[in-house]
């Protein structure tokens, strides 16, 4: 129903930036919403931040507000995460999911599709 293409990951220093990109294609259904989460080796998947797909409404994990910035482009069909002074603590693999309806959710078994997932590592 929906596929999603991440890019953007790789190594960054601690208090540098990146922006993770993902792109969705192969949508049937007018209502989505989009969650970014991340996990370390051996550690529960996390939750960072989710989005509808329409609106404005948003949701952040507390540990990230502010640091972290969930958008999108309409036209490209495309979802990213800004990521602002980063920390070796970031260092995880990074994954965007999607699901239907326009219920913000934290909790990963209601994300139906998800991406790739793309090394993020923060260095000291």
């Amino acid at each position: 129903q929906v596929q999603l293409v991440e890019s953007g990951g790789g190594l960054v220093q601690a208090g540098g930036s990146l922006r993770l990109s993902c792109a969705a294609s192969g949508r049937t259904v007018s209502e989505y919403v989009m969650g970014w989460f991340r996990q370390a080796p051996g550690k529960e998947r996390e939750f960072i931040a989710g989005m509808r797909w329409s609106g404005s409404s948003t949701y952040y994990a507390d540990s990230k507000r502010g640091r972290f910035t969930i958008s999108r482009d309409n036209a490209k069909n495309t979802a990213y995460l800004q990521m602002n002074s980063l920390k070796p603590d970031d260092t995880a693999v990074y994954y965007c999911a999607a699901k239907t309806g326009t219920i913000i959710s934290t909790t990963q078994d209601r994300y139906g599709y998800w991406g790739q997932g793309t090394q993020v590592t923060v260095s000291s």
